[in-house]
C-alpha cells in the first residue's frame, strides 16, 4: 500500500529557530544539565493580579462559545483603553466595531495576511523580522520580501528603503513597534513617513504593538510618572483606509498562556474579511477573555515595576555581553529582545554546541540562531537572538557561562 503523501506547504514549512534546537535541550536536561532558556520570549515575572483574580472568580455553570468578535464588554473596555491613550488622533475614535479579538497577536497576524493577500502576493518585513511572519506567509502561500536594517544603524527602518523595495505583488508592510527580535522603536515620525509610503503604494500598513508598554526612553520616567508607550499607528492621521493594529495580552500581562489578542483597523472591508475568517474559526477564549478584561484593570504602578525590571535586565545584559571580548550588542530600547554578534563563523552550530557538548558546573544556556530571523540568505550567520525574560541574577549567570562556552567553543575550533 501507499501511504499518503504530505502537501508541498507541509514539506517546507519553515522550523522556528526559536524552538528548532529544542530537541537538544531535552537531551541536556536528561544529562542533569540545568538549561537556562534565552531563546524565547517567556516571562518569568507573575501574571498580573487582576488577571489571576478573575481566573480564579470565574464561576459559570457553562463554558459556551464568545462571540465570533469576541465579546462586547471586552472590545469596548479595549475601545477605551487605546482612545484613553491616543489612538482617537488618528482619524476619529476606536470603536468596539473596529476591534476584533482573536486566538492571541498570532491569529490576528494570520487574519490580516490573508485578508489582504490572494496567493502569489507579496508582503514586505523588516529584516530581521519575528519569524512568524514568515510562517503564516508560508501557510497561506504569499512570499516575503525583506526590508534589509543593521545593528550599525540600529536597525532603523529608512521609509525610502522600504518604498524600493515595493512591488506589483505587494500588498502589505508588516512590522513589530517595540520590535522582536531587534528591541528597536519606531516614533511617531517614523511611523507617520512609513505610513505615507504605503498610503501611495495602496498597501496595507500593519504594525504588531503587543510589546508597545515596554520602552526605555535615555532618561527614565520620574518616580509616579506614567507609564512611557510606544507610539501607535492608530494614532497617525490619514491611514485609516491602510492601518492595521496587531495587539495581544501575552507579554503586557506575563500571560502568554490566556491566547487572547485583537486585531484594530478603521478599513471596514478589511475588519469584515476577518470577521468571516473568526466566525469560520468560531470563537476566542471565552474564560481568557474575561480575564483579559480584568487585566486592563491592571494598577499604572504594577505596570511601571514590571518596565522597570525589563529595563534594568537590559542594561545588566547589555553591559555583559559587550564586556566579552568579540562580541558587539547594540542597546534596544523597547521590547525585550536583542540581536548580538558572536565571535563565531556559524552561530547555529555555537547554539547546538552549548546545549550537547558544553555545560559551566551543570548549567547552560539555550539560544536562538538569529539566521532564521533574515530572508536573505547569510544574514545573520553570527547572531544570536537572545530575550532577556529572566531574573537578573540568571542573566549574570548566563552571562559567565555564554563567555566560557565562547572559549571553550573557540579552542576546540582551533
Amino acid at each position: 500500500m501507499t501511504a499518503p503523501s504530505l502537501s508541498r506547504r507541509g514539506l517546507d514549512a519553515p522550523a522556528s529557530p526559536i524552538r528548532r534546537l529544542t530537541p537538544y535541550a531535552d537531551q541536556a536536561r536528561a544529562r542533569g544539565v540545568t538549561v537556562h532558556h534565552l531563546n524565547i520570549g517567556q516571562p518569568d515575572l507573575a501574571t498580573v493580579q487582576p488577571m489571576l483574580a478573575a481566573y480564579r472568580s470565574y464561576d459559570e455553570s457553562v463554558v459556551a462559545y464568545s462571540p465570533s468578535e469576541g465579546y462586547l464588554a471586552y472590545r469596548t473596555a479595549l475601545a477605551e483603553h487605546y482612545n484613553g491613550l491616543d489612538a482617537a488622533r488618528g482619524g476619529g475614535p476606536i470603536t468596539p466595531s473596529q476591534i476584533l479579538v482573536t486566538v492571541g497577536g498570532s491569529e490576528a497576524l494570520l487574519f490580516a495576511i490573508a485578508a489582504a493577500c490572494d496567493v502569489g502576493d507579496q508582503i514586505l518585513v523588516a529584516e530581521p523580522y519575528y519569524t512568524n511572519y514568515r510562517g503564516f506567509s508560508h501557510l497561506l502561500g504569499v512570499e516575503v520580501v525583506p526590508v534589509s536594517t543593521h545593528a550599525r544603524e540600529s536597525f532603523a527602518v529608512p521609509a525610502e528603503r522600504v518604498r524600493a523595495a515595493i512591488t506589483p505583488k505587494t500588498r502589505a508592510f508588516i512590522i513589530p513597534s517595540p520590535g522582536n527580535p531587534t528591541g528597536m522603536v519606531l516614533s511617531a515620525a517614523d511611523l507617520a513617513a512609513l505610513g505615507e509610503v504605503c498610503v501611495q503604494a495602496g498597501i496595507f500598513f500593519v504594525v504588531d504593538e503587543v510589546y508597545r508598554e515596554f520602552v526605555y526612553p535615555d532618561e527614565p520616567p520620574a518616580a509616579g510618572a506614567p507609564v512611557p508607550r510606544a507610539p501607535s499607528v492608530l494614532a497617525v492621521p490619514g491611514l485609516a483606509d491602510h492601518a492595521v493594529m496587531i495587539d495581544s495580552v501575552s507579554k503586557r500581562y506575563s500571560a502568554c498562556g490566556a491566547r487572547v489578542g485583537c486585531l484594530v483597523t478603521r478599513n471596514a472591508a478589511l475588519y469584515s474579511a476577518c470577521l468571516r475568517f473568526a466566525q469560520a474559526r468560531l470563537s476566542p477564549p471565552t474564560v481568557d477573555q474575561h480575564a483579559a478584561l480584568a487585566a486592563l484593570r491592571t494598577p499604572p504602578a504594577d505596570m511601571r515595576a514590571m518596565v522597570d525590571e525589563y529595563r534594568a535586565r537590559r542594561d545588566l545584559i547589555v553591559a555583559g555581553l559587550n564586556a566579552i571580548p568579540g562580541v558587539s550588542c547594540p542597546t534596544p530600547t523597547g521590547a525585550f529582545y536583542l540581536i548580538t554578534d558572536l565571535p563565531v563563523a556559524d552561530a547555529e552550530d555555537f547554539c547546538i554546541f552549548m546545549l550537547r557538548d558544553f555545560d559551566l558546573g551543570g548549567e547552560t544556556v539555550m539560544m536562538a540562531p538569529a539566521e532564521g530571523f533574515y530572508a536573505t540568505p547569510g544574514l545573520g550567520k553570527n547572531q544570536v537572538r537572545i530575550a532577556y525574560v529572566l531574573g537578573r541574577d540568571r542573566l549574570a549567570r548566563c552571562l559567565e557561562i555564554l563567555r566560557a562556552g565562547l572559549d571553550a567553543y573557540n579552542r576546540a575550533a582551533r
